[in-house]
């Protein structure tokens, strides 16, 4: 409780460096938010994928990715060979949670094996599967899925060549399970989910300042390493390194679109150029995904030319006809062609490719496009969307500029979450141009 009542104080709280939690009290979190989890988020899931035992296995470094996510907030690695056992009765609505391990595994996960009565950890974990008798037994390995296929063929073949032979026609995959578990997002994470966004926004709105950028002198890469320097010095992560670009007009740039992979580096920002960024953080093991958009100012200008905030207008409506389209159990693909469709009808020119975020960047869940596959993704754009998952809805629109005479790709990324009352943005999204430099009250988001 006191935990939970440490979120709403967080919560209620305008994020700046002074409130991002010390180690300490970042471990105490993350290992209450574990416990829930455990305790009231996993029991529902094996329920609703009918799987009674999860068996989890990693090794020192090698560790299964959802495994990861269930490390003890003082923990960095699994620990030599580290067995997992979840195993859900539901008659009498009991889960047991043991670790075939030398060790508990943190607070939350017991160990239920003594070396010294039974030196061969495999015997023990089969005898727990003897004594429980689940009726199927989940295993982390799928086609589709990278991060629900982390069992190792070393340690499957293993599990397989000591697994009694009644139990071997039970053994299926956790692939639904893995999911669920890394998809869905708690009522506490949500809370803090808030913070993380926020402290996003803010990265962004310092580093499209003039507090960083003096037009004709700092370059796009100068403005990359900045905040990545950033991120390190409030004591936080990034999962990617951040990109910065530019746009601009057909004499100066040339009379096309950038492609993902080819963005040119050290390009110097010049007033009247439209400046876009990339980035996202690691904070409590979860993560953001945010991409905006500012203008440099030139002399005399007090905001942004109309034809830009145009353009972003026409980028907001992407973002709405695609979101109006959510509906829990549609598929990815279905909501993707449906959004495309009414775009393009509206005389937008959309691309969308929006991906499941959370206790990774681009997580496991409802993919929605990905930016070479605007037709649709086969096997991961079929998965349906479910509630309290979260989003990075990250799609762009092109629009042309005849003051530019070129077109440009207004690009927008937004934390969102998807829930029993719809679609809402994790901590709101950009409404308007940032400008370098900021003027007075002209407010960003």
């Amino acid at each position: 409780m006191k935990y939970f009542l440490l979120f709403i104080f967080l919560f209620s709280l305008h994020i700046n460096a002074q409130q991002i939690l010390p180690q300490q009290q970042r471990a105490e979190v993350v290992d209450d938010i574990l416990k829930d989890r455990f305790n009231n988020l996993l029991p529902d899931l094996m329920d609703k994928t009918g799987i009674d035992m999860w068996i989890l296995i990693s090794r020192e470094y090698n560790e299964d990715p959802v495994l990861k996510t269930m490390l003890p907030a003082t923990w960095l690695n699994a620990r030599r060979r580290t067995i997992l056992v979840f195993y859900r009765n539901k008659a009498e609505e009991t889960i047991e949670k043991l670790a075939v391990a030398r060790y508990n595994f943190g607070e939350n996960i017991i160990s239920a094996w003594d070396k010294e009565k039974e030196p061969n950890q495999w015997k023990r974990l089969m005898q727990i599967i003897e004594e429980r008798k689940p009726n199927k037994i989940g295993l982390n390995y799928s086609d589709h899925f990278n991060i629900c296929d982390g069992i190792v063929k070393t340690d499957y073949e293993a599990f397989m060549a000591n697994l009694p032979k009644q139990f071997k026609s039970k053994v299926v995959s956790a692939e639904k399970l893995a999911i669920s578990w890394i998809e869905t997002r708690t009522e506490k994470e949500m809370i803090i989910y808030n913070q993380l966004v926020d402290i996003t926004h803010g990265i962004i709105a310092e580093a499209f300042s003039e507090k960083v950028i003096t037009p004709g002198i700092t370059t796009t890469t100068n403005v990359e390493w900045w905040m990545r320097d950033k991120i390190t010095a409030l004591g936080l992560e990034t999962w990617f390194h951040p990109t910065v670009d530019v746009q601009r007009t057909a004499e100066e740039l040339g009379n096309h679109l950038y492609a993902f992979s080819n963005r040119p580096d050290n390009m110097v920002i010049l007033p009247g150029d439209l400046v876009h960024c990339d980035i996202g953080i690691t904070y409590l093991r979860l993560n953001t995904d945010c991409q905006e958009l500012a203008y440099v100012l030139k002399p005399n200008e007090t905001e942004p030319p109309m034809f830009l905030q145009d353009a972003l207008k026409d980028g907001i409506r992407v973002q709405d006809i695609f979101t109006s389209n959510f509906k829990s159990g549609k598929t990815g693909n279905e909501i993707l062609l449906e959004s495309l469709s009414q775009g393009k009808a509206e005389g937008l020119r959309p691309a969308i490719y929006t991906h499941p975020l959370g206790t990774y960047g681009h997580s496991s869940g409802t993919t929605l496009g990905m930016w070479d596959s605007q037709g649709g993704v086969p096997v991961n754009g079929d998965y349906p969307l479910q509630e309290n998952t979260v989003y990075a809805i990250e799609l762009n629109t092109t629009v042309t500029i005849p003051e530019w005479k070129r077109d440009i790709r207004v690009m927008l990324e937004e934390a969102g979450f998807w829930g029993s009352d719809g679609f809402r943005y994790v901590n709101g999204r950009q409404t308007k141009l940032l400008t370098i430099p900021r003027v007075k009250n002209h407010q960003g988001n």
